[in-house]
Parts: structure tokens; C-alpha cells; sequence
């Protein structure tokens, strides 16, 4: 049972909807809920105040209303509920319509403050009885008419006057003081693992990560998270070699291999996309146009995770899959309409965390313009050939003057520079770094590495340093997940 707060504390007022939703405002500060039912919605009003008094170490006065009146009512940091002593309880009936409150309280979705609880006040005879005369203000005024500060109890006066950031008016019940929490948030950071600094570690002599490793570090916690609900990269450039497909490959590495697998790179190219031909084959040679014709089954309840299997290929090293294209045939042969990426999407989408779409090169195709319509994020790569530089610029440019939306991905976008050319001098990269600064929000460099050229791309054909920027880059992209 909740104890009296004491101390400075956050005004909380409650408005519970026969809908669901509700209206939380603590300290000033709104949440919305929402929930199936007017029960449910009481539980996560109950959860919510709880963690805050849980934060501030005591419980809490909350002034709760919902369709059968207005409830003041303590909430303790477990989130146990005791009516307020200090108030009673208003039904929000009309005077004499006592049939009203009574149905209420008989209400299956139960009646009173959240969680249910109902503080019974007195029978309209025998309360006048039981209420000291200096309480009538409380007993007989509905708790939604403020009352005045001189018939306000103590208690109830600090809680009406406080402010999440001025301490309230304490009553005079002897001296108080806060108490200070014994627990305390301590991380302490793993001992260093690289360079000299490592070396000394492993022999005993425990030694700080140098800036280098705690940014590494933190390049892996960025893309190691898991966010609610499924997350889309497309990556988009309209000039062919520009580096789409190593860029879907290398991404879903890193993001698979650190977040815990769930992800999947799709290759929405409809004019030969070669994402299969980057990537090892499974046990089969199935592709999207297998997989759509089972998308209304796989999207059934009766379908399972490993029911994909037969329509993707998983890389065994790097712990993603790939939905592929067919090369092998004609454009025409392979046309998906902006309804099967719908469809297809929503597969992915059901059973991947993290989708990566290769896009082709036509920005008109409706499809390209579908599979945008799913990005949470686009990523942008080139080289440092000008005419791959100036096609991302130009896309960026589309999509600012398209809509809002295309416009806050423009805004959004991660452009990744590969230094394909190996000759390409230091001048030619910072033209192409400073020429995207301004268009998008994160601007990445790949040095040159031969295993990015040609054939089966796999992260540990890397170059330490050329994983050490994909692996900065893919932090850059989770930024704006």
C-alpha cells in the first residue's frame, strides 16, 4: 500500500477516453497512450506513473478522471493504488442521479481511477456524519472544481501548487529532507583491447581504450541496435557502377553481424541486377519471381520463418539473406508493378528487421518511385568518376523538389565515396566529399580495396581498413533509423 509522498514531487493528472487513449501530463509534460480498452489504457497509466515515482525514490498524487468521475489517488514506484486520504472521489453524475454511479461501479470494464480501483466514498446520508466540518469543500465539490487553497488540506495543497522544477510547499509535520538513492547507474569500460594499450591489458596492467577504439566501439553499439518495428534502407544512385550493390552487400554485412542476424538485401533492379551475382547462391536457384506468387501464404498465420528458405539465400559468413533478381532474363520477361513490391515488402517486412534494397537505375520506374515510398532511409553511393558524383547529386535534387517526404530522405540521406579508382588523387575525393556536404546529412569515404572490384563480395575479403569505414558507415546510416 502506497505511503503519504513527501517531499517535492511532479503535479500528474490523468484523462482516461472510453476508447482507449489517454492523456498523461507529469510535471508539465503530455504523453499520449493508447490502448484496446479503458482497462488496459488504467495499466499503462498506473505503469507510467510508477516508473516516474520509481525515478524520484516515492510515490506520487495523481488526479485521475474517466467516463464514471474524477479520482484522486497515490501511486507508489511498484505501481501498488491508494485512494488520496486526503480528497475523496467525485462521480461525474447529475445531483440526486445516484442510479448513474451506481451503474457504473458495476461496469465490467470496472469504474474508478486506473487499475480499478474505487474509493468508495460515504452514502450520501451518513457522510455528513462521518466529514469534519472543515472537509465539506472536499466532500461535497466535485475534485474538478479547484477549491481554494484555504480549504485544501496540507497535503493537497502541495501537490495542486507543485512544479516538476520548483520544490512544493511541504506541511508541517517536522523537518524532511531527501533521501539519497543507494542506487547508483555505474558502466565501467572494458579495458583496452587494441594496439599497445590492449597488449597491456592482456598482461595484467589495465589500460584505457584510446579515442580510436572508444569510436569504433561506438560505431558498433549504433549498428548493433534492434528499433521497433522493421526498418528500410534503399540504396540509390542513377548511373550503373556507381557501387549500389557492394554498398547493399557491405552494409547488410555489418548491420547482420552485429545487430544478430534479421536482415536481408533485396534487389529490386529490374534490368539485370546483379546482387546474386555479388553474393554466394543457397541450395536453390529461386528468386523474387518464385517468391511472389507464395506471398499471400507466407503473409498467412500459418506460415514460418523458415519457410523463407526456399525463396532466399543466406550467407553463411556474413549471417544476411538475399531476395535476388533473375539476370538471366529479359526486363521484360521479369516486370514486378508497384504492387508486388508492396507485396513483396510486406514478406520482408514480417519476417527481417532490417531490409537493404538495391534499386536499378531508372528514377521514372514505378517501381524505383514504389520501393521509395518504404525507405526510412536512402543511402547514396558513388566514386570519384564525375558523372557518378553528378547522377546522386541529381537524384538528391529530384527528391528535394518532389514532396515532403522525398524531401526529409534527401535531407536524411548517408552519401558513401568509394575510391574504386585506385589512382584517383586525394583532390579528387575531398571535390567529391565537399560537393555532397552540403546536400546530404552524413558524408562517408571507402579507401580502395581490390576485393570490392570484382566477383563474391564477403566481409572478411576486407581490408581491416576498408571494414573500419563500412563499419563507420553503417553507423552513420543507423543514425537515421
Amino acid at each position: 500500500m502506497p505511503t503519504t509522498p513527501t517531499g517535492p514531487w511532479p503535479r500528474v493528472e490523468a484523462t482516461l477516453n472510453p476508447d482507449g487513449t489517454s492523456q498523461v501530463v507529469i510535471g508539465g509534460t503530455s504523453h499520449t497512450l493508447s490502448a484496446p480498452s479503458i482497462a488496459d489504457a488504467r495499466n499503462q497509466v498506473i505503469s507510467l506513473v510508477a516508473h516516474h515515482a520509481a525515478q524520484l525514490g516515492r510515490p506520487l498524487y495523481a488526479l485521475t478522471r474517466d467516463p464514471t468521475g474524477t479520482w484522486p489517488i497515490i501511486i507508489s514506484p511498484n505501481g501498488d493504488v491508494a485512494p488520496d486520504p486526503e480528497r475523496r472521489p467525485s462521480a461525474e453524475t447529475s445531483a440526486g442521479d445516484s442510479s448513474a454511479h451506481e451503474a457504473g461501479r458495476s461496469s465490467p470494464e470496472g469504474p474508478g481511477p486506473v487499475g480499478g480501483l474505487s474509493p468508495e466514498a460515504p452514502a450520501p446520508a451518513d457522510r455528513d456524519a462521518r466529514t469534519a466540518p472543515d472537509e465539506t469543500a472536499w466532500t461535497d465539490q466535485p475534485v474538478s472544481q479547484d477549491p481554494g487553497p484555504a480549504d485544501m488540506p496540507a497535503e493537497a495543497r502541495a501537490w495542486q501548487a507543485a512544479d516538476e522544477d520548483t520544490p512544493a510547499p511541504l506541511p508541517n509535520h517536522g523537518e524532511t529532507r531527501e533521501r539519497r538513492s543507494f542506487l547508483k547507474a555505474t558502466e565501467i569500460e572494458q579495458p583496452a583491447t587494441q594496439g599497445w594499450r590492449g597488449r597491456a591489458s592482456r598482461l595484467g596492467v589495465r589500460m584505457s581504450p584510446s579515442p580510436a577504439e572508444r569510436s569504433e566501439r561506438s560505431d558498433v553499439h549504433a549498428v548493433s541496435q534492434h528499433w521497433p518495428g522493421p526498418r528500410t534502407i534503399a540504396v540509390v544512385n542513377g548511373k550503373g557502377g556507381a557501387g549500389k550493390t557492394p554498398a547493399t552487400v557491405l552494409l547488410s554485412a555489418v548491420f547482420a553481424r552485429h545487430g544478430g542476424a534479421g536482415v536481408v538485401a533485396w534487389d529490386a533492379n529490374q534490368t539485370r541486377g546483379t546482387l546474386g551475382w555479388r553474393t554466394d547462391q543457397g541450395p536453390h536457384e529461386a528468386t523474387v519471381l518464385d517468391l511472389l506468387p507464395q506471398a499471400e501464404r507466407l503473409l498467412g498465420t500459418g506460415a514460418q520463418s523458415a519457410d523463407l528458405a526456399h525463396y532466399v539465400h543466406h550467407q553463411t559468413g556474413d549471417r544476411y539473406d538475399v531476395l535476388r533478381s533473375q539476370p538471366l532474363q529479359l526486363a521484360a520477361d521479369q516486370r514486378v508493378t508497384p504492387r508486388d513490391v508492396d507485396l513483396i515488402w510486406s514478406v520482408v517486412g514480417k519476417y527481417y528487421r532490417l531490409v537493404v534494397i538495391d534499386t536499378g537505375n531508372d528514377e521514372s520506374d514505378p517501381v524505383w518511385l514504389q520501393v521509395m515510398e518504404h525507405a526510412d532511409q536512402i543511402v547514396v553511393p558513388t566514386t570519384t568518376r564525375a558523372d557518378h558524383a553528378e547522377a546522386g547529386a541529381l537524384l538528391l535534387d529530384a527528391l528535394r523538389g518532389r514532396d515532403d517526404r522525398s524531401r526529409r530522405l534527401a535531407e536524411n540521406a548517408v552519401a558513401v565515396v568509394t575510391q574504386a579508382d585506385p589512382r584517383a588523387s586525394r583532390s579528387d575525393i575531398n571535390a567529391v566529399i565537399n560537393g555532397y556536404s552540403d546536400l546530404a546529412r552524413k558524408v562517408v569515404t571507402i579507401p580502395h580495396d581490390p576485393a570490392i572490384v570484382d566477383g563474391v563480395l564477403r566481409w572478411d575479403s576486407l581490408r581491416p581498413t576498408t571494414q573500419r569505414a563500412w563499419l563507420h558507415a553503417a553507423a552513420a546510416v543507423a543514425g537515421g533509423l
